[in-house]
């Protein structure tokens, strides 16, 4: 294979004011990826040093004044639905709250970032249609405004990180004169370097709940040449088993029980305390917890995904994205609200910007639209019946058995490699290595193989 000189690549100039959306790659690929330079944005964290009795009251006004202005706005949107019956839009919200004095508190990019998630949080709910699900509430514990995390863009903060500092501008009406902010000295570990970092595009402060951190929205350069091998895989998302990998001659199989798990527990301690009124505190706290407990799980997973593929030389990934499956039809009220909580929109674009990280593309498959489920990967026949049951495929025409998510993984591992050669005979597809989620270290791991 002839490699490309880097001296014979054209020039790329971006329009101004370009910026890289968050989470999103820019891959240069030339002839099957011999030449990647990646540029990726990632989240550093780092601890205040600092953590005097100025600087933290200082970080607690701001955070409590963002709580104040998300409530401001949140009951401003409510208003406007009961009397419109839409939701209005962040535009909308954003021209209004610019004429409370709340706005004021903080910087104007800052407030603005409150009512985008604001909006955004209400176009998720929406978009759930779900009727168990509630609308994003108030920031409120008892008669206290808690501690929201608050971002600063470019015209917010300034960073020194050769004495590891960094300066947050407060709003007009916290400062005691015009020069007034916040300067807090910060401490990262060996893996969060700043001064490597081509732009810091945003920071953020963030209450854990006994201190305060400092995230760090970064560029990063990858020196991503030959990242990729020459092997193809399928992926196959679900509700059983979260994901199902085919890499040819191997399966992986990564049972959904830790996501299960949590489901069941918070929603029920959220219906066993539902206020009269609407959700109780602890409604809140559960709902939160069950949703930062689920980005962790599917971070773990697709990240353990995308490695055990680098290692087995995978250069690229086909992912089964079951589009429209909701609308389809119904699935019963059980089976659409486990529908509603799968996440697979999310793990798709885990595993994408996770697989370009290493120069391994990703390429999206309509299952529902190639039968993937129902289909022999084998000889190609196609039949429901060819689903025994809900874990088993046997198939009637050449006799094959094999685990039903991961005879879909090899279908859709199938369009990108059509004829592969493989010995289907090897029982790979009928007796997978299964990798679990492990909540004692937040990690996914082999399961253990008990010898009878």
């Amino acid at each position: 294979m002839n490699r490309v000189s880097s001296d014979t690549l054209p020039t790329l100039v971006l329009p101004a004011g370009y910026s890289t959306p968050t989470r999103k790659i820019k891959s240069f690929y030339c002839h099957r990826l011999c030449i990647v330079n990646l540029v990726t944005t990632r989240t550093s964290t780092a601890a205040l040093t600092n953590d005097r009795e100025g600087v933290v009251c200082d970080l607690d006004s701001l955070a409590r004044s963002g709580s104040k202005i998300w409530n401001v706005a949140r009951w401003t949107a409510g208003r406007i639905w009961d009397h419109t019956g839409e939701i209005p839009d962040e535009g909308t919200l954003k021209s209004y709250m610019k004429n409370q004095p709340c706005w004021k508190d903080l910087n104007a990019q800052s407030s603005q970032a409150i009512i985008e998630e604001l909006a955004g949080a209400f176009q998720s709910w929406f978009e759930q249609d779900d009727p168990d699900a509630n609308p994003p509430g108030y920031r409120k514990h008892g008669d206290q405004r808690p501690r929201s995390t608050i971002t600063f863009k470019e015209d917010g903060f300034k960073l020194d990180t050769k004495h590891q500092q960094i300066r947050f501008s407060k709003g007009k009406n916290l400062k005691d004169g015009w020069s007034d902010f916040v300067l807090c000295e910060y401490g990262t570990g060996p893996d969060a370097d700043l001064t490597a970092v081509e732009d810091v595009q945003q920071v953020r402060i963030v209450w854990t709940g006994d201190h305060w951190e400092l995230h760090f929205v970064c560029k990063v350069a990858i020196d991503a040449t030959d990242l990729s091998g020459e092997k193809t895989a399928g992926v196959d998302l679900g509700i059983c088993n979260t994901a199902a990998v085919s890499v040819g001659d191997e399966t992986l199989l990564y049972p959904g029980n830790a996501l299960k798990e949590d489901a069941h527990y918070f929603r029920q301690e959220e219906y066993d305390t539902e206020g009269e009124t609407g959700p109780s505190t602890h409604a809140e706290w559960a709902r939160q917890k069950k949703s930062r407990r689920q980005t962790h799980v599917l971070h773990a997973l697709s990240k353990d995904i995308v490695e055990q593929c680098a290692e087995r030389g995978v250069g690229t990934i086909a992912v089964g994205h079951p589009k429209d499956i909701r609308e389809d039809e119904d699935w019963g009220r059980h089976g659409n609200k486990r529908l509603h909580d799968w996440a697979f929109d999310t793990v798709l674009s885990h595993i994408k910007y996770k697989a370009e990280e290493r120069g391994i593309a990703v390429k999206r498959v309509d299952e529902y639209e190639l039968a993937t489920s129902i289909t022999c990967c084998a000889c190609g026949m196609t039949a429901d019946s060819n689903r025994v049951e809900r874990g088993l495929y046997v198939c009637e025409n050449c006799e094959l058995v094999a685990n039903s998510d991961l005879n879909a993984a090899e279908n859709m591992r199938a369009t990108v490699t059509p004829n592969p050669s493989v010995d289907r005979s090897n029982g790979c597809l009928a007796q997978p290595s299964v990798r679990l989620f492990d909540k004692s270290t937040g990690q996914v791991a082999p399961q253990e193989q008990v010898c009878p």
